[in-house]
């Protein structure tokens, strides 16, 4: 890994960039819209200097419209892009989805992007210019939200520990949580009801569909009584035996531990003076 820092706004700065841009297959950049096209570097220029060359744009509202020179982070994008509107629990004001996500959106979008201009170059032989824009990149990623409200007018609202559709949830176990769905319906209940804990969730009525996404608090406290009996790695262990897929919601120690990721060696294994203590 080789790497050079360049002046671009000196005749000698640019020279260099050129040299490089002949000999190379991508160009990412993060300028504000407009700021290389100033220095003389924009995608036409570079384009006649290399046909091939594939110019990857990331910024924070994409080159063109109205806005595209507002300045931008991780929380406006998640704001600005839809995102931080259905994150969260629906007494509380919106949340920021956990991480960079806006940024780690875009960058994968963008790697996307590039691979599919470098197969249409092999047909074309020539580069192409793709731009992406951190709003653009976390709209894109609302996936049934949008899709709702396009078909049905359906405005989403925030679920808290729900999915979109109810059909899932997150429950406190005895030592922790559990991601819980509640498919198959009879298996379940079944279950619970051998344990003498699934209530009234044994009658007819609760076999519809509908009817238990009418009452679904109903069914998630009866279920979270259940689960606080036990314990998440249990439930995960039981459930995952009878075809539910759930999971506990580990902490950054409990992954580190997983023995899935350690029989596959995802985490290389060192020796430390004090073993950390998980919680």
């Amino acid at each position: 890994m080789r790497s050079i820092v360049l002046d671009l706004e000196v005749p000698e700065g640019r020279g260099t960039f050129f040299k490089g841009v002949e000999q190379s297959d991508i160009v990412i950049e993060s300028f504000p819209p407009g700021d290389l096209q100033k220095l003389g570097l924009g995608f036409e220029v570079l384009s006649e200097i290399n046909p091939g060359l594939i110019l990857a744009s990331l910024t924070s509202f994409g080159q063109s419209g109205p806005r595209r020179h507002y300045k931008s982070c991780d929380l406006v994008a998640s704001a600005y892009g839809g995102q931080m509107y259905v994150t969260g629990s629906p007494s509380m004001p919106p949340l920021k989805a956990y991480g960079d996500q806006s940024y780690n959106t875009s960058s994968l979008f963008a790697a996307i992007g590039i691979v599919l201009a470098l197969r249409k170059r092999r047909q074309s032989g020539r580069g192409d210019h793709i731009d992406i824009s951190l709003q653009g990149a976390v709209t894109a990623t609302l996936d049934h939200v949008m899709v709702r409200y396009f078909s049905e007018g359906i405005v989403a609202r925030r679920q808290g520990n729900r999915s979109w559709n109810g059909t899932s949830f997150i429950v406190s176990c005895r030592d922790g949580h559990l991601y819980l769905t509640l498919s198959p319906w009879e298996t379940l209940v079944e279950w619970m009801d051998t344990e003498g804990m699934a209530g009234d969730l044994a009658k007819e009525k609760w076999k519809e569909e509908s009817y238990r996404l009418q009452h679904i608090d109903h069914i998630a406290e009866v279920i979270e009584k259940w689960t606080r009996t036990h314990s998440a790695r249990e439930l995960f262990e039981l459930g995952q035996r009878m075809q539910f897929p759930w999971a506990p919601v580990c902490s950054p120690c409990q992954v580190l531990e997983s023995p899935q990721l350690r029989a596959r060696d995802f985490f290389p294994r060192w020796q430390t003076p004090k073993e950390r203590e998980c919680f």
